[in-house]
């Protein structure tokens, strides 16, 4: 092993009675900076409810109890697809698909866009002789 340095030969202190106060004044000072006090609580609305079914002979779990609006209402939007919940993708793997609206609307009419199978003497040629050729294959 190897010799300590020069520096660091001097034994190890036991901490006075003010040094230990002042570390443990100074550790409550950052910690009390860094916390804050919650007092409002609520669901997660990304956990699933399991409803369990109650007694069936119990009278007071029968009655029916309006439910808290907030409550489903945190329910709805928790069900709701990511378009519908967020303005805009939170990850980039949402980024695909995100727009699903097309950029221009879809007519039909529109001669630019549509190009339909148009039909001259010659393409009316070829689907007879075809059309002969698969009469013939199928006689045989």
């Amino acid at each position: 092993m190897a010799a300590p340095a020069a520096g660091s030969q001097r034994a190890k202190e036991p901490r006075d009675e003010v040094s230990l106060n002042a570390i443990h004044r100074e550790t409550i000072r950052k910690e009390n900076r860094c916390q804050k006090l919650v007092t409002e609580f609520g669901i997660n609305p990304f956990h699933k409810v399991h409803a369990v079914t109650g007694k069936p002979m119990s009278w007071h779990e029968n009655q029916e109890e309006s439910a808290d609006d907030n409550f489903i209402n945190i329910i709805h939007h928790a069900a709701l697809e990511p378009t519908k919940k967020y303005t805009e993708p939170q990850t980039t793997s949402q980024e695909i698909g995100w727009i699903t609206k097309p950029l221009i609307d879809n007519n039909r009419a529109d001669r630019r866009l549509n190009h339909y199978r148009q039909n001259s003497e010659i393409t009316r040629y070829m689907e007879a002789a075809w059309r002969l050729k698969e009469q013939s294959v199928n006689l045989q």
